[in-house]
């Protein structure tokens, strides 16, 4: 038999999520599953409202003082062009660009390079975590990087530890900030659905994000609220979508008890909805 028409999905579990800009397609995705959705948003992605490290980057870019420019997202990417395009001539970025080495970290910024006609030297291969960007810098570069002036375009909020790993390797680091995730506007669905877990109510939680788990934090505004969260977690299942999540909830003292065979949501939902019952059964039994 197959074991995946064996299952019969989360049978009418109530799933928290905490996806924004993807809320009503989680929501669906969850009920397709058999799942009941309580999805809240808890971040908003936000341009800022200056850019002076895009346009100091454009500057260092075009007078041919950068070696390597790592692109972390699709959007970021993207933005990051069109801010240089307010400053510098779309030829000359290209120009730029085609002269330095491009690591792209994953198909979206790769498309974001292709369609400027030029080819990233370095497609970081999933999971696409930070790890996987040094250690493919590593067969890159197995003297190191020492010299190397890299340039890193930052998506939500920065990571010092692969910054760190850069820099340890021998790398001039330079941090360029795009975007930043913040609390959304109206904190109360969020307010609620933490409340809701920790009252006991929502027996599985999907996390898709690492920036989720921080901002889930952020509304737990004490100690005491912080702990009863870690005492449901641990009765609870627990699905992230990948490493960079899975190592924020573990930084917090958090389970993880799924990740996915690939990081994409749809797939984290499916296999969540395949071995929830099990997974809490298991918990419950051993508590």
């Amino acid at each position: 038999m197959n074991p995946e028409k064996s299952q019969t999905g989360f049978q009418g579990l109530r799933v928290g999520a905490l996806e924004s800009r993807m809320a009503p397609e989680m929501a669906r995705l969850i009920t397709r599953h058999g799942g009941i959705p309580v999805v809240a948003p808890s971040m908003q992605e936000v341009p800022l409202s200056e850019h002076p490290q895009a346009l100091a980057f454009g500057d260092t870019l075009l007078s041919g003082q950068v070696d390597v420019v790592i692109l972390l997202t699709g959007v970021g990417c993207q933005t990051l062009l069109d801010i240089l395009k307010t400053r510098f001539p779309k030829e000359a970025i290209k120009e730029a660009l085609g002269n330095a080495v491009l690591v792209v970290r994953g198909p979206k910024p790769a498309g974001v390079v292709k369609s400027l006609g030029l080819h990233p030297q370095i497609q970081v291969p999933e999971p696409n975590t930070w790890r996987d960007i040094l250690d493919a810098l590593d067969v890159s570069y197995p003297e190191g990087l020492t010299g190397k002036r890299i340039a890193v375009q930052e998506y939500g909020v920065s990571n010092p530890e692969f910054l760190d790993g850069l820099s340890q390797r021998g790398a001039e680091v330079t941090p360029v900030a795009i975007y930043r995730w913040t609390l959304p506007d109206d904190l109360h669905p969020l307010q609620q659905l933490v409340e809701q877990i920790v009252n006991e109510e929502i027996p599985v939680l999907l996390i898709t994000n690492a920036v989720q788990v921080d901002h889930m934090m952020k509304v737990l505004d004490n100690h005491s609220k912080i702990k009863g969260l870690k005492t449901v977690l641990a009765y609870m299942m627990v699905a992230s979508i990948g490493q960079l999540a899975s190592e924020r909830l573990r930084h917090h003292g958090f389970p993880v008890d799924l990740e996915p065979s690939h990081p994409k949501m749809g797939i984290l939902v499916k296999e969540a909805s395949q071995h929830a019952h099990t997974i809490l059964e298991t918990k419950r039994r051993s508590s």
